[in-house]
C-alpha cells in the first residue's frame, strides 16, 4: 500500500494541493496532511504516517525536503520506515528505499542537501560577522533611544514616574522598563 505525507512549513503562505495532487496521481491510498516546519523532529502527521506502516507499504512524498530538512534527521526517519518493514520513495529525486540503488542516493542526497544548508548557515555567519564589523545593527532595532532610556531612569529615580506611566509613554511594555531600570541598576553596581 502506498501511503502519501505532504508538508508545508508554518506560515509560509504554501499550500498542499499541488502536492496532494501529485501523490493522488502516484496511487497513494492514504496522505498524511502537515502544516510544521522540516527542522522539527516532533511532527505529529509523520509520526502517524510511520505507525500507519505495515510490512510491504511504502511512504511516498513529493520531494525529498518534505519529509527532512537534515541527514540526521533523514537518516533516523529512514531507519524508522525501515524497522516497519516498509519503503521509502521521493517522487521528484526518483529515489526509491525498496531498491539498493534508491537506498544509495537517498543517503548521498540526505548528504548533499545538509552540506548545502552548512554553507548557507556559514555565508550566513559571514555576513554577519561583517555586517558588525561595519558598524550596522543586527537583530531588531532598540525600541527606545538612549535619550528615552535616560528620561525613565531619571523619571523612575526620582520618583515622578512609575513603570506603567513610562511605558504607556514611550509606547513600549512595562516589561522593557523594568528591563531599562535593571541594566541601569547593573551599571550602577560595578561602578
Amino acid at each position: 500500500m502506498l501511503i502519501g505525507y505532504a508538508r508545508i512549513s508554518r506560515g509560509d503562505h504554501q499550500d498542499l494541493a499541488s502536492q496532494l495532487a501529485t501523490l493522488t496521481a502516484a496511487g497513494c491510498e492514504t496522505i498524511h496532511r502537515e502544516e510544521a516546519s522540516g527542522a522539527r523532529s516532533d511532527r505529529r502527521e509523520l509520526a502517524r504516517a510511520i505507525t500507519a506502516l505495515a510490512p510491504g507499504d511504502v511512504l511516498v512524498v513529493w520531494k525529498l525536503d518534505r519529509l527532512s530538512r537534515s541527514l540526521s534527521d533523514l537518516l533516523l526517519t529512514l531507519k524508522r520506515i525501515d524497522d516497519a518493514g516498509a519503503g521509502f520513495r521521493s517522487l521528484t529525486e526518483a529515489i526509491d528505499t525498496t531498491t539498493a540503488p534508491g537506498r544509495l542516493m537517498a543517503q548521498m542526497l540526505g548528504a548533499l542537501a545538509e552540506f548545502e544548508r552548512e554553507m548557507i548557515r556559514e555565508r550566513t555567519r559571514h555576513g554577519l560577522a561583517h555586517a558588525r564589523q561595519a558598524g550596522r545593527q543586527i537583530g531588531r532595532r532598540p525600541s527606545l533611544t538612549g535619550e528615552q532610556r535616560a528620561k525613565i531612569i531619571a523619571e523612575i529615580e526620582a520618583g515622578t514616574g512609575s513603570t506603567a506611566s513610562m511605558a504607556t509613554l514611550f509606547r513600549v511594555s512595562k516589561a522593557t522598563v523594568k528591563r531599562v531600570m535593571q541594566r541601569h541598576r547593573q551599571v550602577a553596581e560595578t561602578t
